[in-house]
């Protein structure tokens, strides 16, 4: 199973619009360190799933490689806006699976186009999609919002964005399950106010402490983050990193 990171930046990005701090100066003058909406392609044998749709270049990804399906997480703008552009295409339907939201976002649901739109996955029910095994995690957020454990008969990854903190159902169900890898949520800095939707760096390491996992990569970074880190460079534990877009791994 390899794991790209299509994009692991917040919902204004970085470079933010209009902001000069140092993280968005910098992304400016060099894209390895731009940040798109959060999103993350899984490969196996030879088939394409991708975890959330708000990059506006979706199509034109998926032109080069047909994904077998879309795991959404919610309904946020920034994790879906890729599939208006998307939903026109022509060709066989993809299949997209996520949380149960009436409202969604926009007429998508209304006008799906190519978007066999399957909402409603069930906390904790596995879904199977060729080799992989998923498994629908409840989250904090604003939205009904849905983590996932995905395995691929050897390898465990837990995907935990948008979060903030976790459902003591999903914690409890991760402990027991023990993922190899974790990628989760970390977009604000600590300095920030309170979180309300997003864990900050604090709250995001302290998760991966409890769970234990082998490796992490902390996403769904803010420009404020990035900027906190050039001022002062992020000291992590071991086996954690910041995950950067583009970036591949095999799990």
């Amino acid at each position: 199973m390899k794991l790209r990171f299509a994009g692991t930046g917040d919902s204004a990005q970085v470079p933010c619009f209009g902001c000069d701090c140092p993280a968005c100066q910098r992304a400016r003058l060099l894209n390895g360190h731009r940040r798109g909406p959060c999103a993350g392609e899984i490969e196996l044998d030879g088939e394409l799933i991708l975890i959330d749709a708000g990059r506006m270049d979706l199509a034109e990804r998926c032109e080069r490689q047909r994904p077998a399906a879309i795991l959404l997480t919610h309904y946020h703008a920034d994790h879906v806006q890729g599939l208006l552009h998307l939903r026109w295409g022509r060709g066989e339907s993809i299949p997209v699976y996520g949380p149960k939201d009436a409202q969604g976002c926009a007429d998508l649901h209304k006008n799906p186009g190519i978007l066999d739109f399957r909402p409603g996955l069930k906390p904790f029910r596995p879904l199977i999609l060729g080799g992989l095994t998923l498994t629908p995690l409840p989250l904090n957020h604003s939205k009904p919002t849905l983590g996932y454990a995905i395995e691929d008969g050897v390898n465990r990854l837990a995907w935990l964005c948008d979060t903030v903190g976790l459902p003591g159902a999903t914690e409890r169900f991760l402990s027991e399950w023990q993922p190899h890898g974790v990628v989760i949520d970390a977009t604000h800095p600590d300095s920030s106010d309170t979180p309300r939707n997003h864990n900050n760096l604090t709250m995001a390491l302290e998760i991966i402490e409890r769970l234990g996992p082998s490796r992490a990569w902390l996403t769904h970074i803010s420009h404020e983050l990035d900027a906190h880190w050039l001022a002062a460079p992020p000291m992590l534990p071991e086996g954690v990193e910041v995950a950067c877009d583009s970036q591949e791994i095999r799990c």
